[in-house]
């Protein structure tokens, strides 16, 4: 019926898949990032499902759950009922999926729920303490082994390819302790402390930040790309209520002038009432999209200059946008 499922190289991604794989039987997947979609730069039929990324110019099967996706629908002038899949605001794309099955009535296995409600969590960095974050579970554990350095994207992908498989076929918890999972979660624990010292030697704060709300990790000095898992700066900055990433996107290996920004909101925050909006602020600036509690951004320069200059507008509206909204 379905040919492949194209989604999104995280664990919401992955979880994704591998729910889909299960309902409609398909063995090839394949990962991308937003903006691969957004370029069009793969080729994507009404074969295909597609999940946790943006529209394509045509699909079998559309899951999503984030809101800026749906405002380039509207940009586009396409009606989100024409649309087959689902789409709603939820704190994961596994769970919009998760939930359209139990909607339509098809069968899964008990155990996908538990998979699901990591999902929402993880995706959301949806955590009341950082003992709560800290703590190991299936879930966690995967992530982390998702998130450690590889020698190549294809080395990746292959591992990605098969954790769907796994996770398709078996509770979390077993998957969690599979052998290759369990290498790749300790190679990732180790890589910690050189993150940590990296987050150490590039934090900052806008000089108009005078609480240190922002903590601010500026890479863009890097020749090379950085590998940093930025929300780790919550263990050296446990006050602040914010950590924004920006660094110079590298094509193949080459250091370009764009910007890649992400930022997201501390568990302490997220723990209380509060009125920030990540995603917001990253529509409001027409650069990217995500959750209220995380999101990110691209901003293409043509020069080094260009680049400076919008780096610092950048966290200049950044901030006045922040501050707003308090």
């Amino acid at each position: 019926m379905y040919d492949q499922i194209i989604t999104h190289n995280d664990f919401d991604g992955v979880v994704s898949a591998a729910i889909c794989a299960h309902l409609y039987k398909v063995e090839r997947i394949l990962f991308a990032g937003p903006n691969t979609i957004a370029r069009s730069e793969l080729t994507i039929t009404e074969n295909d499902i597609v999940c946790d990324l943006p529209y394509p110019l045509e699909c079998g099967l559309w899951f999503d759950h984030h809101e800026g996706n749906l405002d380039e629908l509207k940009y586009r002038q396409m009606a989100l009922d024409d649309i087959e899949g689902a789409f709603a605001p939820k704190p994961s794309c596994a769970r919009v999926v998760f939930d359209y099955a139990q909607d339509n009535k098809l069968q899964m296995p008990d155990f996908f729920e538990e998979m699901v409600n990591e999902a929402d969590i993880i995706d959301a960095f949806d955590y009341a303490t950082i003992d709560e974050w800290r703590k190991e579970t299936p879930g966690k554990i995967i992530d982390a082994s998702i998130k450690a350095r590889d020698d190549s994207p294809q080395s990746k992908n292959v591992y990605l390819r098969q954790l769907v498989s796994a996770l398709s076929k078996q509770p979390i918890a077993e998957v969690s302790k599979m052998d290759s999972v369990r290498e790749r979660f300790q190679k990732y624990s180790e890589e910690e402390s050189e993150i940590l010292q990296l987050i150490s030697n590039s934090a900052s704060f806008h000089p108009d930040d005078k609480s240190h709300e922002i903590v601010i990790l500026d890479l863009t000095h890097h020749k090379r790309r950085p590998y940093i898992i930025k929300n780790l700066a919550y263990l050296l900055y446990p006050e602040a209520l914010s950590v924004l990433e920006i660094n110079c996107l590298f094509n193949r290996g080459i250091k370009t002038n764009n910007l890649a920004v992400s930022m997201s909101l501390s568990i302490n925050l997220n723990a209380q009432p509060h009125q920030r909006d990540i995603g917001e602020i990253m529509r409001q600036l027409n650069i990217g999209d995500g959750h209220p509690g995380a999101a990110a951004g691209t901003v293409y320069c043509d020069s080094k200059d260009w680049m400076l200059r919008e780096k610092q507008a950048l966290l200049d509206e950044i901030l006045e946008i922040w501050q707003k909204q308090a």
